[in-house]
């Protein structure tokens, strides 16, 4: 039997995730983070893009999009609290891609009055989302 850490994936609206896993892969600020068993113990923010968990006894991996957030690591218990987080076979490829078009306009319109730094955030999720959706179809 493979050794196994808890997981919790939590949003503000519902708990995603809950329960066992030998590997999750998170997108951390600076590169995707691999936590196994007996992990030392971490705090870190996340960037948007999917949450990879291998579930013990079952072929593919749980994939959770997360907008961003915290990941805080115990040698037992790995908590993921994201202010919004989407399982993956619940992902809009054409909501991320209009949302990605959208993004993108607001930054080019030079003359609107737009907060830049928020088309931005949206960008990255909207590109984070698509990039989820990737993964989801290579996995199965």
């Amino acid at each position: 039997m493979a050794m196994t850490i808890h997981v919790d994936i939590v949003s503000a609206e519902k708990t995603l995730y809950s329960g066992s896993a030998e590997v999750v892969i998170a997108p951390g600020q600076r590169g995707e983070l691999g936590i196994y068993p007996r992990h030392t113990p971490l705090l870190t923010t996340l960037k948007p893009g999917s949450v990879r968990i291998k579930v013990p006894n079952q072929v593919e991996e749980e994939l959770i999009y997360v907008s961003g957030g915290i990941l805080e690591v115990q040698p037992n218990v790995v908590t993921i609290l994201s202010d919004s987080a989407i399982r993956g076979a619940d992902l809009d490829e054409a909501k991320a891609l209009e949302a990605m078009r959208s993004a993108e306009e607001a930054m080019k319109d030079k003359a609107a009055t737009i907060d830049y730094a928020q088309a931005q955030i949206e960008l990255a999720q909207a590109v984070a989302q698509l990039a989820a959706i990737k993964k989801l179809r290579k996995l199965t």
